[in-house]
């Protein structure tokens, strides 16, 4: 069972600033910053802190339609209609390196958990990846047969999900690079799937206005819902792994128990369709997406213990706005958490120590995004110039010859 929740989430603040819908959201790993991309071709950056400036990324010649920051919150990478990738560091000069990743709309940009590898899902019906440090393209992974709407790396980084117009959710094997399942059972386009922070099982968002959850291990169907009206655009898990957020073209985001199987909230917030969501890092706040061009930021609510261990349950949910049984079952596809009793067996010193060491490892990681970064900004204008200077010299050549003859 979930512990009961104290409060019901509330609206923490919302932003403006973006002129078209909002196409994509993401935290950065402290919540100091929350970025979002939109159809106005604009990257935004905003501070949480109070009164602080947002930043207003401009780069793209199209709209921006996924963003993400990278694990130490030192890069963001968004992906654009323009068929690029940009690579941002997001500070007031908003430097970043470009690269042309696909032969279509990029659709989805996701970093691996270590911070190494970025993979990409665009039009061009492909799945790519990349290592962030000098953008070096690795491989490609093309069975889909229509467009691919999404693409995520599992927490180990072992396996890679993708989502597609084709109306399949396919599980790769990175190191292979075979498809190893093919989950057919969405009855439309699937705009969008991610991994429970488990590994175990995955959560897709269909057009036929259902999210369904598969367990990866088994290959087998383990919950359904049907608590939407329209479209579900996006979800993003708790990283307890116990609530699942949606986001839908009903205007709605809606508060999934995973534990019990039924709705839990519905959130009215956005003025028309709700495009985006995603859980902050700890999972206190949650920010929304809309075609009313706002960002909203939502306070979880929900209680710091996040309830017990989560127990196997012997059946599959079937919601259709009320609880309901299923035709498969549910084991453990969502994982155990530590109890209150077994945190408090730490030390106050030990948990210094490990905060103190957490936050210099995370410093020095950022350090290193920031210089991976910079220098491969100097590559780049070095190549420009170089390439000037090669344009100088054919002309100058040119003169020569030209008053020779």
């Amino acid at each position: 069972m979930a512990a009961l929740c104290e409060e019901d989430p509330s609206l923490e603040r919302h932003f403006k600033g973006h002129r078209d819908a909002v196409t994509s959201v993401d935290f950065s790993r402290a919540k100091k910053q929350l970025a979002s991309g939109s159809m106005d071709s604009c990257l935004m950056i905003w501070s949480m802190k109070p009164q602080m400036r947002a930043y207003r990324f401009l780069g793209h010649k199209d709209a921006v339609l996924c963003v993400q920051f990278s694990p130490s919150g030192h890069l963001v990478a968004s992906g654009s209609r323009d068929k690029t990738v940009r690579l941002w560091i997001p500070s007031v000069k908003g430097e970043s390196t470009v690269f042309k990743a696909h032969t279509g709309t990029v659709r989805s940009v996701h970093f691996s958990s270590d911070g190494q590898s970025l993979v990409t899902a665009s039009d061009d019906k492909t799945i790519k990846v990349w290592t962030v440090h000098r953008q070096k393209f690795l491989f490609s992974l093309s069975q889909h047969i229509n467009w691919v709407r999404c693409a995520r790396f599992s927490p180990d980084g072992r396996l890679i999900v993708s989502s597609s117009d084709d109306k399949t959710v396919k599980l790769w094997d990175k190191t292979s690079r075979e498809c190893i399942h093919s989950f057919c059972e969405h009855g439309g386009f699937v705009n969008h799937v991610d991994f429970h922070p488990s590994g175990n099982c995955i959560a897709a968002g269909s057009t036929d206005s259902t999210v369904k959850l598969w367990d990866v291990r088994m290959n087998r169907l383990l919950q359904h819902y049907q608590v939407h009206s329209s479209v579900v655009n996006s979800l993003s898990f708790h990283p307890s792994g116990n609530y699942l957020v949606t986001a839908s073209s009903d205007s709605t985001l809606k508060i999934l128990d995973l534990l019990e199987g039924r709705l839990l909230y519905t959130l009215h917030g956005h003025q028309g369709p709700a495009t985006c969501v995603a859980f902050s890092r700890d999972g206190d706040l949650f920010a929304s997406g809309g075609s009313d061009e706002q960002v909203m930021v939502w306070k979880t609510n929900f209680d710091a213990d996040y309830g017990e261990a989560v127990k196997p349950q012997k059946y599959c949910s079937n919601v259709d706005g009320t609880h309901g049984t299923g035709q498969s079952e549910m084991d453990g596809g969502i994982h155990h958490k530590k109890t209150k009793t077994q945190d408090s067996v730490r030390t106050h010193e030990q948990q210094e120590e490990e905060n103190s060491l957490a936050n210099t490892l995370e410093h020095i990681m950022g350090q290193l995004d920031v210089l991976t970064q910079t220098v491969s900004i100097l590559e780049q204008r070095l190549t420009l110039t170089e390439d000037k200077l090669k344009e100088c010299l054919e002309t100058q050549q040119k003169i020569i010859q030209n008053k020779t003859n």
